[in-house]
């Protein structure tokens, strides 16, 4: 039970917007000790920590050991162009974490110059009047003035009953982060920042990092075991390299760090973070926000997607169009006036609405009653009720009691389920049934039914249930909202990439099912409801699952209870909700995602996406966006191999054939100056695959680190490399120097670099078939390799350095004969997987 809160008085009509920004400047920004941006310092420490960077400092060290200063320069000069590098990267995926936390802050809504307005926590300031409904999180402390409300301390006090707040010199305190669990209030902001009592005794924000992914601890596993891997190899190379082949101790240990250089896949933990990061920046785009960055890497797997129907399917523009009585039947659209006999339903449908309603459907009820009965008798603004009786999961019905002439005299008004006022009623089961076909009939054509009914109390004590007063049927109201235009093409589209889609809602079945028929949701006209879940145990209900679409007349608990079992039978389940009581749901479902527009703080911090519109469409374009940075993802990680493989066959190779050593630190690290851009810039802006909405969800074991990924990525290096060292081989045969046969296929490598970029963009086409116009990227990366390539050939200095040769004609055949044959190589190597992919997925 509860009272509601009154008109607003004059009083609280807030502050004027300049006021609120003169105190904003002088008083700071509403918040707690948070995160802080990562100082330029601390990242270049943490690069210069980095295996591969404490490789760079060794070989520069031994080089100027050995009297190589231009060789030493140039390594340790490297360090700080990848430092540079390193700091654009961490800033990009910084800049699109912080616009994430921007868009993700908390809200308030607000009185200022006596007009309701929705502004950023961070902009509350002292004397703002809150406006309070439930499922808020209180922005600020502050002293309640009108209303009663039910409040959540268990931050501040670890009690987990919420506390009754009334307006008063006790009773009357709210504080920052508590929630707000029943009623509607006002209150007035008394202390903001730290200087609440959240923020004085430290248990507010943190320092806030991003959750690890389970692809970032793959690959950090991934890594480490391969980097154990390279220096054991690379110190049983080194062993060699001295004693077997005579070569001096520090040409042997400069030789062995070559190789741990080359070995070293270390882009793969900076190609996650940006990729997931810049992906839920991307994804924010389709008004969808990130809460939890991990759960980017979900959506790609996401086989069922549970959705409200209220606001997601449909416009969340709530009209009455259609009453009913025992014997009459009212259509809004095109009436000139509201017949006699439906004035007392509407009069008391109103009743049973709070003055300031939130829910859409009482909001639609107060605009048609003040529509058709302004200047009558029926309309009570000045009335408040004295006690409010609101749903509960055993009583789909409200009732608010009013006062009447005699002290002890009552009059009630409530609203609900038809099923459950008709029970409130006490009806005979030949009216019930007639009132019940009316229902259905109205459900039928998509309108939301509400009963009405109307009732008299006399006494002092109230009755502790709804069941306890006597109550008269008056009639049905039918609401409807309009499917919003978008949402047919959305299901379609989920339909093509096998996502399958399951309404839970809270309405009659059958308007369920008139949605869902007009939305094309499913051709299954079979519905479960509420109390048939409860009527099955867990296989059954699992079962029944595999039939049904559409579940209606829900209660939260059940919605978990569903999401659970859907959930534990091997679906990666995205779920909508909105409520508090959806809060359990959200969390439970592999993606929770809210409603941003109607959406209570607590179900946007339960989920870990924030539907900025409420649009189904926007759902179903982040999902597609999943699913092409996971794509991007697995092809970057392919890449890597691919390039990894032949930089370590060159690096070891030779040296094992006692042929002049090809690559050098200094190689490896030029290399790794276009590796990295071309894994977290081009491959990041990679459009998604046309037929990216036309595959069936991956299954959540899938992994760009998996076995076939990477053996379909080694296999590519292979091949190159072994193109490579057969070059060399020749060179080096036709009487050519180490320098001239460096070259060729140094300058072989580099190009090669951009052709496996565009052998792994797409398998289902040829690696120069598919336009570069939708990535730019890629025409930006051909053009620093070409640059690339005339400093360290066209420049002494740089040539001198690398141990290079200007190439002669014989050479340029060469180098043109060996990427013939890399493009050859990876066009059959393409072909011959693309084809088993066919006969595999024909089977």
């Amino acid at each position: 039970m509860s009272t509601v809160r009154p008109p607003q008085p004059a009083s609280l009509t807030g502050l004027d917007p300049a006021e609120a920004a003169r105190r904003l400047a002088a008083e700071g920004p509403n918040l707690l000790p948070g995160s802080t941006p990562k100082p330029i310092l601390a990242i270049a420490i943490s690069v210069l920590t980095e295996p591969m960077f404490l490789m760079l400092l060794v070989a520069g060290g031994l080089y100027l050991a050995l009297g190589d200063r231009a060789e030493a320069t140039f390594l340790l000069a490297s360090v700080f162009v990848i430092i540079g590098i390193t700091l654009v990267q961490e800033r990009k995926t910084q800049r699109a974490l912080e616009s994430l936390r921007e868009l993700s802050a908390p809200r308030a809504l607000v009185i200022r110059a006596g007009q309701e307005i929705r502004i950023p926590g961070r902009e509350v300031v002292c004397g703002d009047v809150l406006v309070l409904h439930e499922g808020d999180r209180v922005a600020a402390d502050a002293v309640l003035r009108e209303g009663d409300l039910d409040v959540d301390e268990s931050l501040l006090t670890g009690e987990s009953v919420p506390l009754t707040k009334s307006p008063g010199e006790t009773g009357g305190q709210l504080f920052a982060s508590t929630v707000v669990t029943r009623g509607v209030g006002v209150a007035e902001v008394s202390a903001i920042a730290t200087a609440t009592a959240v923020g004085r005794i430290g248990q507010a924000l943190a320092r806030t990092t991003e959750p690890i992914s389970r692809l970032q601890q793959a690959s950090r596993r991934l890594v480490r075991n391969l980097a154990i891997a390279g220096l054991l190899l690379a110190i049983a190379y080194c062993l060699l390299s001295w004693l077997w082949d005579g070569h001096t101790f520090i040409e042997s240990v400069l030789s062995g760090v070559a190789l741990t250089m080359a070995i070293l896949p270390e882009e793969i933990p900076v190609v996650l973070t940006v990729f997931l990061a810049l992906g839920a920046w991307r994804i924010s785009k389709h008004k969808v926000l990130t809460r939890r960055v991990p759960a980017v890497e979900t959506l790609g797997a996401i086989s069922v997607l549970a959705v409200d129907k209220t606001g997601t399917l449909t416009q969340n523009r709530m009209q009455v169009a259609e009453l009913g009585l025992a014997d009459a039947d009212f259509c809004d659209a095109g009436a000139s006036e509201l017949p006699e006999p439906f004035h007392e339903l509407v009069e008391f449908a109103m009743l049973a609405t709070p003055p300031d309603p939130f829910d859409p459907m009482e909001k639609a009820i107060s605009r048609f009653g003040l529509h058709w009965l302004t200047d009558t008798e029926h309309v009570h603004a000045q009335w408040s009720s004295e006690i409010e009786y609101g749903l509960s999961p055993d009583i789909l019905a409200m009732t608010r009691v009013f006062r009447g002439e005699v002290r002890t005299q009552h009059l009630l008004a409530t609203k609900g389920a038809p099923e459950a006022v008709i029970d409130l009623c006490h009806l005979a089961a030949p009216d019930a049934a007639v009132i019940l076909r009316q229902v259905e009939a109205m459900a039928a054509r998509g309108l939301r039914v509400l009963g009405v009914a109307r009732g008299e109390w006399q006494g002092d004590a109230w009755p502790q249930s709804q069941h306890d007063f006597t109550f008269r049927f008056l009639g049905l109201v039918g609401l409807i909202d309009p499917p919003r235009p978008e949402v047919p093409a959305a299901i379609a589209e989920c339909r093509s990439a096998g996502v399958r889609i399951i309404m839970l809602t809270g309405d009659h079945p059958v308007t369920a099912r008139a949605i869902a028929r007009q939305v094309g949701l499913s051709e299954r006209a079979e519905v479960i409801t509420g109390p048939e879940i409860d009527a099955l145990d867990d296989d059954a209900l699992r079962l029944r699952l595999h039939q049904v679409d559409l579940c209606a007349r829900l209660k939260p608990e059940q919605k978990l209870r569903l999401v659970q079992l859907l959930r534990d039978g091997g679906e990666v389940v995205a779920m909508t909700g909105d409520g508090v009581n959806d809060a359990p749901a959200l969390k439970a479902a592999d993606v929770g995602i809210a409603m941003g527009e109607r959406g209570t703080d607590v179900a946007r911090e339960a989920a870990a996406l924030v539907l900025l519109d409420d649009s189904f469409a926007s759902i179903v374009a982040a999902i597609r966006q999943g699913r092409r940075i996971y794509d991007n993802i697995t092809k970057a990680t392919g890449f890597v191999f691919a390039v990894h493989v032949p930089i370590i066959a060159l690096a070891l190779v030779p040296a094992l054939l006692h042929w002049p050593v090809l690559l050098m630190p200094v190689h490896i690290v030029l290399l790794e100056l276009l590796i990295d851009p071309a894994c977290s810039v081009v491959f990041e802006a990679e459009p998604a695959a046309d037929d990216i909405m036309r595959r069936p969800p991956r299954a959540p074991s899938d992994s760009p680190f998996a076995a076939a990924n990477l053996h379909y990525a080694v296999i590519q290096g292979l091949g190159f490399a072994g193109i490579l060292l057969c070059g060399y081989g020749l060179l080096l045969g036709r009487g050519l120097d180490a320098a001239q046969g460096r070259s060729a296929v140094f300058i072989a490598l580099v190009i090669g670099l951009f052709l496996l970029t565009l052998a792994n963009r797409d398998l289902s086409h040829h690696a120069l078939a598919r336009t570069a116009a939708k990535n730019p990227w890629l025409w930006r990366m051909f053009g620093g390799v070409a640059l690339m390539l005339a400093v360290v050939v066209g420049v002494p200095f740089f040539r001198n350095v690398m141990g290079l040769a200007v190439p002669g004609v014989f050479m340029l055949l060469a180098i043109a004969g060996m990427l013939a044959a890399a493009m050859a190589w990876l066009e059959l190597l393409r072909r011959m997987t693309h084809c088993g992919l066919r006969e595999a997925a024909a089977r």
